[in-house]
């Protein structure tokens, strides 16, 4: 392999109140896919936004091809031959596909946009892709993993040297990820430097050559993947060796009082779930297992009504009931933690406290405000209950990591005292301690008697964390597990079972 392509040396970043980078280190090869490691808040989405010039270094330096750089916006780095691709989409939905691919770059002749060629060019950056993909639709109008797979089709279509893959595979299923994966090996043989962000473990000793390891805005080491075996990796993400008993099962409902809380019989919504049967009683936590595009989403926010079932019945603490907006629901006892963090969650420009008390002032009305010191000591209880990381309560949430973030919208909802709360992948793109955190909190409000809806993608969460899961395929409910019977094996076999 030759010498580094891109080279950075001591960067330092300082946020007010936060040392978010301390003298970091990081070289990539060409022809080489490098994972960026740690845990949520180690300084790995800084580091980028100093690579792509979101934000200035306030120390270090940044070499590519041995030439010094310092990009000052995202479009300067996309110049230099870096291209990124973040975790969240940042495209135009109301566009189509090939608009989101060519924006900005779109062939033209005379001033005039030469749509024939727009549509030929993106068809093209799919095809490396190996997707073939109306790219005249509106983009809206596609999954969330079509457009997680057009954003990487737009970053392809870029002559980049460096290439930033941030979670790339969030919102895709294991086929989406086969083929991105088979196009990284392309680019990687092609000499295309690739730098992957993720915190699927099996992703990174499939796909990665190098890693290197961030803690706490710290450099830990660059290791060759070969090199570095998982458990010694999470150890040192995590600055400790991890706990064996993360891997233990669940309690199988030693918790749960016998007593119902939500009994759905028959409930379905045309085009999207059921019909499906689904009971959860106090102090139980059942999870839905299954693969993306499954149903479980849809079924989550079936429940909490913001896309209503549209038969069946339902029945909330032995009343029979008919939620038909998110209002209802919370006025039930329920509420519901989105898997869309960024887009139906936080408020990026609010204080912590500001997010932590919206569910509760939103319950209250316009006149009756809550009052500031109620504010004030709702916030410091769960900041510290959850092990909130934040400067202070007055701190914007979008400086926050994502897996702060997530516990910010859990005590927005813990606040409302619920009966039951819906959890759709609350470890979704944040690290392993932030995860065992969470996990941990599961178990506290089940033994305090709430019952849990549990949604994961990871099949060892379903399994340790769940009393009952019950497994969808294909939109609707083919089993029910409890006990001893929650295995990955079983609910797998279950998924790919044909009748």
């Amino acid at each position: 392999m030759s010498g580094p392509i891109l080279q950075l040396r001591g960067i330092r970043k300082v946020f007010p109140g936060v040392v978010a980078l301390d003298g970091v280190d990081l070289n990539l090869h060409p022809g080489e896919v490098h994972a960026l490691m740690g845990e949520n808040g180690a300084g790995k989405s800084t580091l980028i936004k100093v690579l792509t010039g979101v934000c200035q270094r306030d120390e270090g330096s940044m070499e590519l091809n041995h030439a010094a750089i310092d990009p000052a916006s995202p479009l300067e780095a996309e110049a230099n031959g870096i291209s990124t691709v973040y975790q969240e989409v940042n495209l135009v939905g109301s566009l189509s596909i090939g608009e989101n691919i060519l924006l900005g770059r779109q062939p033209r002749r005379f001033g005039i946009i030469r749509w024939g060629e727009t549509k030929r060019l993106a068809e093209a950056a799919l095809q490396r892709l190996g997707l073939k993909l109306d790219v005249s639709a509106q983009l809206d109008s596609c999954s969330m993993a079509i457009q997680q797979m057009v954003a990487i089709a737009r970053a392809l279509d870029v002559q980049a040297r460096v290439l930033i893959l941030d979670e790339p595979t969030s919102s895709l299923d294991d086929q989406e990820t086969a083929a991105l994966f088979k196009v990284m090996r392309q680019l990687r043989d092609d000499g295309l430097a690739i730098v992957f962000v993720t915190h699927f473990l099996d992703q990174v000793y499939e796909i990665s050559d190098h890693i290197t390891v961030l803690r706490n805005g710290g450099l830990v080491g660059e290791y060759r993947t070969t090199d570095l075996p998982r458990l010694e990796l999470i150890g040192k993400m995590l600055g400790r060796q991890p706990e064996e008993s993360t891997a233990e099962s669940a309690t199988n409902g030693d918790t749960a009082t016998g007593e119902s809380f939500l009994k759905a019989e028959a409930i379905g919504r045309s085009g999207q779930i059921g019909p499906i049967d689904l009971a959860i009683g106090k102090g139980e936590v059942v999870g839905l297992g299954g693969l993306l595009g499954s149903g479980r989403t849809e079924t989550a926010r079936m429940l909490f009504g913001i896309e209503p079932a549209e038969s069946g019945s339902m029945n909330i603490a032995s009343d029979d009931t008919r939620v038909r907006t998110p209002r209802q629901a919370i006025s039930q006892g329920l509420a519901f933690c989105s898997e869309d963090r960024k887009g139906e969650g936080i408020i990026p420009n609010l204080s912590v406290r500001e997010n932590i008390i919206l569910a509760m002032q939103a319950s209250r009305g316009a006149r009756r405000l809550l009052p500031r010191a109620e504010q004030e000591q709702l916030c410091e209880h769960y900041i510290s209950a959850l092990n909130i990381k934040t400067p202070d309560s007055a701190t914007p949430i979008g400086n926050l990591s994502g897996g702060n973030q997530q516990k910010v919208l859990l005590a927005r909802w813990l606040a409302m005292q619920p009966q039951l709360i819906i959890l759709d992948e609350p470890t979704r793109g944040i690290d392993v301690g932030a995860k065992a955190e969470i996990e941990k909190l599961v178990r506290s409000l089940r033994e305090k008697g709430m019952a849990v809806l549990f949604i994961s993608s990871e099949l060892e969460e379903v399994v340790h964390t769940c009393d009952r899961v019950a497994v969808l395929r294909d939109r609707k409910k083919v089993g029910d597990l409890t006990g001893d019977e929650i295995t990955g094996q079983r609910i797998m076999e279950l998924v790919a079972h044909h009748e």
